[in-house]
């Protein structure tokens, strides 16, 4: 398009205005009354939908993370270990998971489970590593690596 003068060229606004409100108005579209209809009133409602939904994200993630921690604490309490013991031997084992794995791990495959805390417990002791946040009165079972892992697994393949 041609404009012969610069007063022309001001006022064709049109294009960009139309599809500048129509990205707002898709965003609105699910809201009710004015909000949805009145563009003035749907940019502030959308602007604070965005933000929250910024917002919502970072908390989703923090969420996650205090789901994970808090399904480990209860699996380690179970076997009578602490979650610092837990990710210091896997560490000191070589055994590199996150806490999204090993809250799976505890939820859905329990022996799993049991079998790693297991095998933390006890290379913290060939280590010699005290861990003094370890609880005086034992709430779960007393862990022992051969008795975890090794008999029932050899009993079941000599069947």
């Amino acid at each position: 398009m041609v404009f012969l003068t610069v007063a022309n060229w001001v006022r064709s606004r049109g294009p960009d205005e139309f599809w500048r409100k129509r990205r707002i108005f898709r965003l609105a579209a699910h809201y009710v009354g004015r909000r949805r209809n009145c563009y003035t009133i749907a940019v502030r409602n959308v602007h604070r939908a965005l933000v929250y939904a910024t917002k919502a994200r970072k908390l989703k993630k923090q969420d996650m993370i205090d789901l994970w921690t808090t399904r480990i604490g209860a699996a380690c309490e179970q076997h009578n270990i602490t979650q610092y013991t837990l990710k210091e031997g896997l560490d000191r084992a070589n055994i590199m998971l996150d806490r999204k794995s090993l809250s799976d791990l505890a939820c859905w495959e329990p022996r799993t489970f049991e079998c790693l805390a297991a095998v933390a417990k006890e290379k913290l002791e060939l280590d010699g590593v005290v861990d003094g946040a370890d609880k005086k009165y034992p709430t779960g079972v007393d862990l022992k690596l051969k008795d975890v892992m090794l008999e029932a697994w050899l009993k079941e393949k000599k069947q």
